[in-house]
């Protein structure tokens, strides 16, 4: 399992294949990709802000076709608990977001550099 950080997600659902090298591509394709609840709840947000044209739903709903993207149904009260420990974490969406990825120390694919300077299984 590999999570996908928001931004990932938009990029791969524009096809802009271009941000991702070699290497990770061929990771990505070795695992099933999941995301965070938070990263629907961060491309609504992303549309109502017209950051983004498609709803969070056009868009999961597309990838969940293309290529098996499923949503994480992981206990809410869990990833709080992981979440509480990351004091690192100043932005609430990357805080859950590792947080989910962290229960079970999954990859998650991002580009944001202090996720990697923080979480030892962020890729990019």
């Amino acid at each position: 399992m590999i999570y996908l950080d928001t931004h990932v997600v938009v990029w791969y659902y524009v096809g802009d294949a271009q941000r991702f090298s070699q290497p990770l591509q061929t990771l990505m394709n070795q695992h099933d990709w999941v995301i965070s609840p938070i990263v629907r709840l961060e491309l609504q947000y992303l549309h109502e802000i017209e950051r983004i044209n498609p709803t969070a739903e056009s868009i999961i709903d597309s990838m969940a076709q293309r290529v098996g993207l499923t949503i994480c149904a992981k206990p809410f009260n869990d990833i709080i608990s992981a979440a509480n420990q990351l004091t690192w974490a100043r932005d609430l969406f990357d805080r859950i977001l590792v947080a989910y990825a962290s229960l079970n120390n999954d990859i998650l694919v991002t580009s944001d550099q202090a996720l990697h300077s923080r979480y030892p299984y962020a890729r990019w």
